[in-house]
Order: structure tokens, then sequence, then C-alpha cells
């Protein structure tokens, strides 16, 4: 009928965590402009979890973390709404990007799912290249038309059915707490790569242990122009480089433990 004007749409924001303490709350803070909040914790020991229980507009849940992929589909089975925003605990939104996710999912052309650039911060300085210049996520999108595929155990994929478009604004991250943090989730996102690639039947090879790592460094520090961004970019660098070392050292590890395991079957 004329005159009727279209319902506002209602927004789920979802985040999963594993001890994020210092980060999480101007995480939460930054997106309680969402109709639900709803975040998967994986049995934080920081006092996350505490923390978010004591959050009047948070629904948090705990549940085993398997892979980024599943932990991050759990999460989205929970939202009620269909537009969903997903970040992450070290990431803000700032009030341009907040004000442009509003109008976007109130816009009755909108797409079925937008990409994020990403402002990405070394502790609280900006990096500016180091390879991640060029970096988006899909981060907003409507539940109807989206799914995240098992394809991928770690930087997640989500699959799409229909147009993908572009926000304007940048989503802050930051990346960078401390050297050993940072060390951690890159051995961590190694390992889960090496899993992937097990379980897609690539197989171990001594040329691509060296070559990988190497030609990681070079990109990212050469190519991709980490120079410029001084000692920061070293240390991303290299730590991007050391992620694919441990990727090649754990599909190894994997394969001995597979076939030690088929010799002991064995009649």
């Amino acid at each position: 009928m004329a005159g009727l004007s279209t319902p506002k749409q209602k927004l789920s924001a979802l985040v999963i965590t594993y001890n994020e303490m210092g980060y999480i709350e101007k995480c939460i803070d930054s997106v309680s402009f969402a109709d639900e909040i709803i975040v998967v914790d994986s049995y934080s020991t920081d006092g996350t979890y505490e923390y978010l229980q004591q959050r009047p507009n948070v629904k948090v849940i705990q549940h085993p973390f398997e892979n980024f992929t599943a932990q991050k589909s759990y999460a989205l089975r929970q939202a009620s709404n269909n537009w969903v925003l997903f970040v992450d605990a070290d990431e803000v939104v700032n009030k341009r990007l907040q004000s442009e996710i509003v109008e976007t999912i109130n816009n009755p052309k909108a797409c079925a799912a937008y990409w994020f650039y990403r402002k990405f911060m070394f502790q609280n300085e900006p990096l500016n290249y180091s390879g991640w210049q060029t970096d988006k996520n899909h981060r907003l999108f409507q539940k109807s038309k989206a799914k995240y595929t098992d394809k991928k155990l770690v930087h997640e994929t989500l699959e799409v059915d229909g147009t993908s478009c572009i926000l304007n604004e940048r989503l802050t991250h930051y990346c960078y707490k401390n050297y050993e943090d940072y060390k951690g989730k890159m051995l961590r996102y190694g390992q889960l790569k090496a899993k992937e690639s097990f379980y897609k039947e690539k197989h171990f090879n001594y040329a691509l242990l060296i070559i990988k790592p190497f030609w990681k460094f070079f990109n990212h520090y050469v190519i991709r122009l980490g120079f410029l961004d001084g000692k920061k970019g070293i240390i991303i660098s290299y730590l991007n480089a050391l992620s694919v070392l441990e990727r090649y050292r754990e599909l190894k590890r994997l394969e001995k433990k597979n076939e030690l395991t088929y010799y002991l079957v064995m009649p």
C-alpha cells in the first residue's frame, strides 16, 4: 500500500573469542549499535567469559574450538536476525562505519554480502603496508544468502548466493598485541593450514619447506612494501613466514603419524 515505509532491518553482531581481555571491551562497545550481540567463547581463562557475562546487552555462549570455520558456523546458527555483522574480538567498528552499515542494511537494493577493507594496527600504530594494504573480508551479509565453506579451516571463506559489494569505511584491526601473542597466532594458523592440506591429500615436500617461507617473507617485505613499515614490517613479514614454515613442519608430522598408524593397524 502507498505510504507504508519499509521496516527497519535488525542486525546481529557475532564475535568468537579466546582470551581477549584488553581488546574485547572496545570491540563490544563498537558493535553496541546492533540489535543483538552474540559471543561464542572457546573457554577463555583470562576473564573474557566472566567479563562478557556482566555485559547486559551480550549473549555469551561457551563452545569448544575445533577450527575457525566450525566456530564461526556455530556462531552464525545462533543469530536470530537475517543481517549479520561478524567481527573479530580485536576489531573495532568506528562511528562512520557504524552509520554506513545501518544505511546499507536498510537499503532495499542491498547486496547479499559486503567486503570490508581493514586498517591494521601494530599495537597502537598503523601498519600501512607489509601485505595487508589490500586485505578484505566478508563481514556483513544476509544469513539467508551465505554460509561458511567447510573446505577451509583457517582464513574462513564465505560462500555467497548473490552479489558481493564493498563498504567504503575500513574496519580497524588490532592485529599485533605483542611478539609472543602474534607468534602464537601465526603458529596456530600454520598448524590449521597443515591439517587443511593433509585433508586435501597434499604431500610434504622438502623443497617447499625451504622455498615457501622465503617467498612469503620476500613477498610481504619487498613486493608488498613491508620495508616501508620499518621495524614493524620486518617483524610481521618474519612471523608470517614462520607460519608457512610451521605449516610444512606440521604437514610432515601429520604424514609420519598417519604412516605409523597405518603400519600399526596392518594385520
